[in-house]
């Protein structure tokens, strides 16, 4: 019974406390809009007698802003096993439309602005909400410990919103906030012109300017227009240029610049932009880390090598850097140098680093050593939901297709094309043969990174759904066979091609970047024994004339340990539970 009565005080007294925080939010000491931690400080110092003076206190900053448009890494892409930065521009390049803006972009989520509207009655109610502050520290002081102060702090020191106006923005501060709230509003339009206006008559303010850019970001997204923008982009610009434009505006400013110059694809123009803001911000860790990531981005592996080489050096223990500096250590084939980087960069679980293709490329990179722990890591990407499953690690997919490593032709429904290939093989193994003979070097070495030795070439006739050069000259029975096949010739997930594989090649295991094909191995030259493909945990061997077909978004391994050469015709189709409008629709890879 004791025991409940102190509960249900101390619940009573929770409550109140509660109660007397939301009165606080009026109270604010520094002048920027809200109650925060400086404020909560302020009084803590003149309640308990420190003379209310204020200190300068590090403020605790998440080692990376993810960027309120999700574009950057939007920065994340068709995996490429080998780890290479095509994986990081194919992405964007996919979420990217230059015609209009994508359908599926993210609402500006505003997190730059200041969103400040103080009561009329703020004096009025200035004493009475000091009053029950004070009252709430007296009772926390009969508890003797700091640890209740703190705990107080804690409570009351919501993160600190940016300081966005200077003094000359204060004094017009109510026409900034009603343009302000037309935006908050949705009443882009309306709000952009407002804000237009305050720019015409304060052209030194910027704060306008700044709200003038929000607004122009807000009408470009809702008129997808790329034209509207660019013009956000300039005028972020210009506000950032202004004389007396506060840091915090300075920096949201250049920083919404950098985002959206990313997602119209100004690479280059954002990595500018981004140097100027680490230069303006050297301690700024998170903006090395974007810098980092903008290298990338163009491709440009060595300079997002020196950035993360920058960043460890002053912050050893930075997540984000870790993996991402691991992630380029794999690109280099630098295998057992990137595990313990891409390793403690996802245990740091810090923002920026739980992304499918960490998780990808540790695995790999633990299974080209022979570290059964792999398996560990994909599991875990499983958990995460970056993966349909520890077998099937494809990262670009569409949910609810049916999902099984091994198919019959009757089951893909595409039993009139394997009918074809099986009838015609002879016919496309000849003109496969010929081209061969030629050595005419067509057949070119798999660049993917996917062997661990041997030799492996491929002649490639369709790609991403389009016929490549002009290949189909070389071998003109065989695509006149397939271009009544749309299922195959439209696949834009995929590809048509001849490959080869000599004696002594081990192609590591791997898995596709998406669960939209289905993948046909037609037999043309298979050596008696010595050639196998593993997909998951069943094993079979090529037949020629026959046609295996898998889906190659679940773990597979291929060994060539015979004497002579291996050559099949791999034909991609689309999975058959996509829809017509999917087909159409889905970007390729």
């Amino acid at each position: 019974v004791g025991f409940l009565l102190y509960f249900m005080c101390f619940c009573h007294l929770l409550v109140w406390f509660v109660k007397g925080i939301c009165k606080l939010m009026a109270y604010d000491t520094d002048g920027d809009g809200d109650f925060d931690v400086e404020d909560a400080k302020v009084l803590l110092g003149r309640v308990l007698g420190n003379g209310g003076k204020k200190r300068k206190m590090k403020s605790l900053q998440s080692v990376r802003s993810e960027p309120d448009d999700g574009s950057e890494c939007e920065r994340v892409v068709p995996v490429c096993p080998d780890g290479s930065v095509l994986c990081f521009q194919n992405r964007l390049s996919q979420q990217r439309n230059h015609l209009s803006l994508q359908q599926n972009h993210p609402q500006n989520q505003n997190n730059n602005q200041n969103h400040q509207n103080q009561p009329q009655n703020q004096n009025n109610n200035h004493n009475q909400n000091q009053n029950h502050f004070i009252q709430i520290i007296k009772i926390f002081k009969l508890c003797s410990c700091h640890f209740c102060h703190f705990l107080l702090l804690f409570i009351l020191a919501k993160k600190k919103k940016p300081k966005l106006f200077n003094k000359f923005d204060k004094t017009i501060k109510a026409e900034i906030d009603a343009a302000e709230k037309l935006r908050k509003k949705g009443k882009v339009d309306e709000a952009l012109r407002a804000f237009e206006s305050l720019v015409q008559q304060y052209p030194q303010s910027p704060r306008a300017r700044y709200g003038k850019a929000q607004a122009e970001d807000d009408v470009a997204e809702k008129l997808r227009s790329n034209d509207m923008l660019q013009r956000a982009i300039n005028t972020y610009r210009e506000a950032a240029e202004l004389p007396d434009a506060t840091s915090d505006l300075l920096m949201a400013a250049l920083k919404r610049r950098a985002e959206r110059q990313q997602f119209l694809g100004r690479m280059r123009g954002s990595l500018v932009t981004l140097e100027r803001l680490v230069q303006i911000f050297p301690e700024d860790i998170s903006l090395k880390n974007d810098l980092g990531v903008a290298h990338l981005l163009l491709g440009d592996n060595k300079g997002a090598k020196k950035v993360y080489e920058q960043v460890l050096a002053a912050a050893p223990n930075n997540g984000f850097a870790k993996v991402h500096y691991g992630f380029i250590l794999k690109s280099e084939n630098k295998i057992a140098e990137s595990i313990p980087y891409l390793k403690e960069g996802l245990e740091s679980g810090e923002p920026g680093t739980d992304d499918g293709r960490f998780y990808f490329h540790l695995g790999d990179a633990l299974q080209r050593v022979g570290d059964n722990s792999a398996y560990h890591w994909y599991e875990l990407g499983h958990q995460r939901g970056h993966f349909a499953s520890v077998w099937q690690r494809s990262l670009y997919n569409v949910e609810g297709l049916k999902a099984q490593p091994w198919w019959t032709p009757k089951e893909t429904g595409y039993t009139d094309l394997v009918k074809m290939l099986e009838r015609n093989w002879k016919t496309i193994r000849d003109e496969a043969l010929a081209v061969m003979d030629r050595n005419t070097g067509q057949f070119i070495p798999e660049e993917e990174n996917l062997r661990e030795k041997g030799e492996w070439g491929q002649y490639t006739l369709w790609q991403q759904g389009k016929k490549v050069g002009n290949s189909c000259q070389g071998v003109p029975k065989t695509c006149s066979l397939l271009e009544k096949h749309p299922e195959a010739t439209g696949c834009k997930r995929g590809q048509i091609k001849f490959s080869v594989m000599h004696p002594g090649t081990h192609v590591w295991p791997h898995t596709g970047p998406t669960n939209c094909r289905l993948r046909m191995h037609l037999g043309l030259v298979i050596p008696k024994q010595g050639c196998r493909i593993r997909c998951t945990t069943e094993t079979r061997q090529w037949e020629e004339g026959k046609v295996l077909i898998f889906d190659d978004s679940f773990e597979h391994e291929v060994w060539q340990d015979a004497d002579s050469y291996r050559l099949i015709f791999i034909v991609d189709v689309w999975h058959p539970e996509l829809t017509a409008y999917q087909r159409q629709t889905l970007s390729p890879i």
